[in-house]
């Protein structure tokens, strides 16, 4: 197993390098999210309204940090704040249309530079590549302790 999980080791390396050029940016067209606002949008929309207590709990980042990065997604116009419906003193983070339109956008570019990759693949082999996929991100969550929620 030491040789496989070198060759993985190399892998992952390589398609943390190369997952940006999946959907490369076109010359003016930037309106794409960034990486954060990303991940956090996707997070907020698999779990609804969110505080920033419990964004930190999910992603292990400081407030400070996500203070930051939410600062500039309300700048951005694709959250907003909401009153907590518990009565807490707290303001929740709840994704707008917008976020909406341009998680949507940036899911659908993502999801056409896996389909240019894979497109010499059977359906069996994604369908594979899909379910390992899985299992190592849900083997990594369980050892970190923050599960990422799936329908």
């Amino acid at each position: 197993m030491d040789k496989s999980v070198d060759l993985i080791e190399f892998e992952t390396m390589l398609l943390g390098r190369y997952v940006h050029l999946l959907t490369p940016r076109a010359r003016g067209a930037d309106d794409r999210l960034d990486r954060s606002a990303y991940l956090l949008l996707s997070r907020i929309r698999a779990e609804g309204p969110m505080t920033i207590g419990r964004l930190s709990a999910a992603f292990g980042l400081d407030a400070s940090t996500l203070n930051r990065q939410t600062a500039a997604m309300l700048r951005a116009k694709v959250v907003r704040r909401i009153a907590d419906p518990d009565g807490g003193m707290a303001r929740k983070f709840a994704i707008t249309p917008e976020g909406e339109r341009r998680l949507d956008a940036d899911r659908g570019r993502n999801i056409s530079g896996l389909e240019r990759v894979m497109a010499e693949w059977t359906p069996e082999e994604v369908a594979d590549f899909a379910a390992h996929l899985s299992r190592f991100n849900r083997d990594i969550e369980r050892l970190d302790g923050r599960p990422w929620p799936r329908d």
